[in-house]
């Protein structure tokens, strides 16, 4: 770790196989707390790069529980988290829209490091439970369009890393790699990323795969389609800049998608709109995300995904997935 930890202090990048080695290495309980630390720091003060980012995914893959959910055909719709902008819960709650529209969704998740409430705390909050068993995954997605997999769950190889994930409280590379690395191996995919450089990473490394995929990063710093202006938004076959008008949508204002201080808070607004009472703006940031991984998934345009997640959430069938998700998790 010494030389590699020298290497990276003097601007040098290590190669994939290297880059895989060390976190094969950190799951094996080789390093100390305070080299693994110094490690994530480095990666705050200088950019990673296309290499390093494929070598940490191709570790936590191949170290991960995989579940095979591929008689499903699902998608994750997972954000990086990191990017300071404390939302509600958007790629949860379209993750339930996708769900009620009738797209299966394999939603990886976890507690949040960066933001006061990530996906894992406000489903815990909200009694659905976590589990690795295979059967139970398969059939909470078979009956309710959804499951939920929890990260630590699935990456036991990140064990001595959550600690100082935690202490630190800032985002890390492990961020970058969460959408990455959802164990169930999902053929489609929607990615919200916290910056453009990450955009065009996840678009590299998303080409070499037979995924469908839509990376997405809203240019005032969201990791989603914010509604706040205009988002990029690179897929299989284009590269395009999405604005709200595009779907006919109003530009909206930051407060009107800031998420509270705490997870009760959190929990609250979720409640809220998953259940028809949410603001115009918050019904139409979950959609327009919900819309987008619903055309992702059926290969029609983002505006016929936009209309049916509407018909999801305004129906009540997104609120029925989750009420059953909690029903069979008593």
């Amino acid at each position: 770790m010494k030389e590699i930890l020298n290497r990276l202090i003097n601007q040098e990048s290590i190669s994939s196989e290297e880059a895989k080695n060390v976190l094969v290495n950190i799951s094996n309980g080789v390093y100390n707390q305070s080299q693994i630390a110094s490690f994530l720091t480095v990666y705050m003060m200088r950019s990673i790069t296309l290499e390093e980012l494929r070598g940490f995914r191709d570790a936590l893959l191949e170290l991960c529980i995989s579940v095979d959910l591929k008689d499903f055909n699902p998608i994750d719709l997972c954000g990086t988290g990191g990017d300071g902008k404390d939302t509600f819960n958007i790629s949860t709650l379209s993750s339930f829209v996708t769900a009620g529209a009738g797209v299966n969704v394999a939603k990886h998740g976890n507690y949040g490091v960066s933001s006061a409430c990530g996906s894992s705390n406000v489903m815990e909050h909200l009694g659905v439970k976590f589990s690795s068993n295979n059967d139970f995954l398969k059939r909470s997605i078979d009956q309710t369009g959804i499951c939920v997999l929890h990260a630590p769950l699935f990456h036991p190889a990140m064990k001595n890393v959550a600690p100082i994930r935690r202490e630190l409280g800032v985002k890390t590379f492990f961020n970058m790699l969460g959408p990455m690395v959802n164990p169930a191996f999902p053929p489609n995919q929607m990615v919200g990323v916290f910056n453009l450089e990450l955009l065009r990473l996840y678009g590299y490394l998303y080409q070499e795969t037979d995924k469908n995929y839509a990376v997405v990063h809203a240019l005032d710093g969201y990791d989603e389609i914010s509604l706040t202006g205009k988002t990029k938004v690179m897929s299989n076959n284009s590269e395009a800049l999405f604005a709200p008008e595009d779907l006919n949508l109003r530009t909206i204002k930051q407060s009107e998608i800031f998420g509270g201080n705490t997870v009760k808070e959190a929990a609250n607004i979720f409640i809220n709109v998953i259940g028809g009472k949410g603001t115009e703006a918050q019904n139409n940031v979950v959609c327009a995300n919900a819309g987008l991984a619903i055309a992702t998934s059926k290969q029609i345009s983002h505006s016929e995904g936009f209309e049916l997640a509407k018909e999801s959430l305004l129906s009540g069938k997104a609120k029925q997935s989750l009420n059953k998700l909690i029903e069979l998790s008593k």
